[in-house]
């Protein structure tokens, strides 16, 4: 049998198959996927291709929705599943996705095509789509030229790249914290926190009590506990994550460094921010554009 027709993240129609989805298959699909999309691309742009709304979406719109159904999935997994094997399959096709998307939204010649749509054959939600569309060619670069476009698809590249980096040292500091305590202190906690708190102990092989900062833990523990020391230690925990300020077993997980990068790169890439709500006119711009100005001079006297 051909892989690919086993490929869940190749399968059409309905719902995700999440259980059957394995980190083998991330990069097998995703390159699939990106090569039938980029030829749908190629195809809709030519020049002898019409400049019609149904005749783009029929070959464009069909192929991107399942990129962007079948990436969103292992996104997903990606975030409530992590293994070293899916992060590893993610973090290799995350580049080649986010390069095309920021190629597909920055393309001047489908940007072209649809300026050239004749908007009086559509109805009225194929007019908001198609200016919905204009305007994020706009956001997504299109109009950008040589060195300013390549930079743009760099930044995109490499936010992309920070922020996964980003919640990867949140889930690791996360998953790799724990208090032990004993059962006199966690008086007021439900018994079933409790009795969960001493299996995992048990797990590890020691006495009393394991707590971690995931939600089903942390949360009622924070809600109950009458230790207030107890709340303390795993709050201050719960905040300092994947931080400069955590303790010191954590170092290697703090995002300090990966906060000045985003920064820096929003920063750089704030006239397209600005851009957004200049062309979204519902939006406050001139109160936003003096909030920025506010945050950028508070930042240069720091």
């Amino acid at each position: 049998m051909n892989p690919l027709m086993s490929n869940p993240l190749l399968q059409t129609g309905g719902l995700p198959l999440f259980d059957q989805i394995k980190p083998e298959h991330v990069n097998q699909a995703m390159e699939e996927l990106l090569i039938s999309t980029s030829k749908a691309l190629e195809l809709v742009t030519a020049s002898d291709f019409p400049s019609d709304w149904h005749a783009i979406a029929k070959v464009l719109d069909v192929c991107t929705e399942q990129l962007s159904m079948s990436w969103g999935a292992v996104s997903h997994l990606n975030h409530v599943a992590d293994s070293p094997e899916l992060r590893a399959a993610y973090n290799d096709a995350l580049p080649k996705v986010t390069e095309f998307w920021t190629r597909l939204g920055a393309d001047e010649r489908l940007y072209a095509k649809y300026k050239a749509v004749n908007s009086e054959q559509l109805d009225a939600p194929q007019k908001q789509a198609l200016k919905n569309a204009l305007r994020n060619f706009v956001l997504g670069g299109a109009d950008l030229q040589g060195e300013a476009k390549t930079r743009y698809a760099a930044i995109q590249e490499r936010m992309a790249e920070l922020s996964q980096k980003f919640s990867e040292n949140a889930l690791d500091a996360t998953d790799r914290f724990s208090l032990f305590v004993s059962e006199a202190d966690l008086a007021g906690v439900p018994d079933d926190v409790i009795h969960t708190a001493r299996a995992a102990a048990e797990k590890d092989g020691k006495e009393g009590y394991k707590l971690s900062l995931k939600m089903p833990c942390y949360l009622p523990v924070m809600q109950f506990a009458t230790s207030s020391d107890l709340r303390q230690k795993l709050y201050r925990a719960y905040v300092t994550r994947a931080s400069d300020q955590t303790d010191a077993e954590f170092a290697s997980l703090d995002n300090s460094e990966l906060i000045q990068e985003i920064l820096q790169l929003r920063q750089e890439d704030l006239p397209r921010s600005f851009l957004f709500f200049e062309i979204c006119p519902k939006e406050p711009a001139p109160l936003l554009k003096k909030t920025w100005q506010t945050c950028g001079n508070s930042q240069a006297s720091i």
